[in-house]
C-alpha cells in the first residue's frame, strides 16, 4: 500500500515514514504544499496524510484539489490545530479523517488501514479484464504465479483497461518517487509478463505506445 505524506516538520516526517515502513507501507514524503499537490495529483496513492499548516500551499488547499480533480483518494488531516470548526471545515472539503497533534505512528497506521478496508462481501482482490483474472491477494494470474512486482503491474493495467498508463506512472506507482528505477525496469517486467500471456495464450494483450507507455487490448 502506497502513502503520500506530506509534512514540513523534516525530523516528524523520517519518524513517521520510518515506522510506517515498518509495518509494511510504502511512503513517499512531501515537505510543502507545491511538492505535495503535485504528487497527489498524479493519482497513485492508496491514502494521503497531509499537514494542514505547510509552506506555499495547505494541506486545506491540497485537499480541495484533489477533490476538484475528481480524485477520491482517502485523505487524512493532521493539525495541532484542536478547534472543532477547523476539523468540521476540512471534512466539508472533502477529509476523510482528521488526527490532531502529537499523535502515535501506531494510531495513523490504524486510521489508514480503516479508510482503506474494504467490504469482506465483496472480493475487490480479484480483478478480471478481458480472459484475464488476477488475484491480488496472493499474486496469481490465471492460477499462474507472479512476483508482488509482476503482480503489481498487471493490476495497474487491469484497472485501467483500453487506457494508456505511462512508463512513468507505473515507475512511481510501483517503484516510488524516490527510487532509481528506469525505464527500462518496466520494458523487462512488460517481457517477462507478455511471454507469460503467450504461455496461458491469452487473447487478451499488452500493447506498447511508442515513447509514451501500454495499453491493455483484446485481440
Amino acid at each position: 500500500m502506497r502513502i503520500l505524506y506530506v509534512e514540513d516538520e523534516q525530523f516528524l516526517a523520517e519518524a513517521v515514514k520510518h515506522n510506517l515502513e515498518k509495518s509494511g507501507f510504502k511512503v513517499d514524503l512531501a515537505s510543502d504544499g507545491e511538492d505535495g499537490l503535485e504528487k497527489a495529483l498524479k493519482d497513485i496513492y492508496d491514502c494521503v496524510v497531509l499537514d494542514i499548516m505547510l509552506p506555499k500551499f495547505s494541506g486545506t488547499d491540497i485537499l480541495i484539489r484533489m477533490r476538484e480533480k475528481k480524485i477520491p483518494t482517502p485523505v487524512i488531516m493532521l493539525s495541532a490545530l484542536s478547534e472543532v470548526e477547523t476539523k468540521i471545515q476540512n471534512l466539508d472539503k472533502g477529509a476523510d479523517d482528521y488526527l490532531a497533534k502529537p499523535f502515535k505512528t501506531a494510531e495513523l497506521a490504524a486510521r489508514i488501514k480503516a479508510l482503506t478496508r474494504r467490504p469482506k462481501s465483496v472480493n475487490l482482490n480479484q480483478i478480471s479484464y478481458g480472459d484475464l483474472s488476477l488475484d491480488k491477494s496472493n499474486a496469481c494470474l490465471n492460477g499462474e504465479q507472479l512476483t508482488a512486482t509482476e503482480a503489481e503491474i498487471v493490476a495497474a493495467l487491469i484497472e485501467s483497461p483500453e487506457k494508456l498508463v505511462s512508463k512513468d506512472y507505473l515507475l512511481a506507482k510501483i517503484w516510488g518517487e524516490d527510487n532509481l528505477a528506469e525505464g527500462n525496469y518496466v520494458e523487462s517486467y512488460m517481457s517477462r509478463i507478455r511471454k507469460l500471456l503467450k504461455k496461458l495464450n491469452c487473447k487478451t494483450q499488452i500493447t506498447t505506445v511508442r515513447s509514451l507507455g501500454y495499453k491493455l487490448t483484446e485481440k
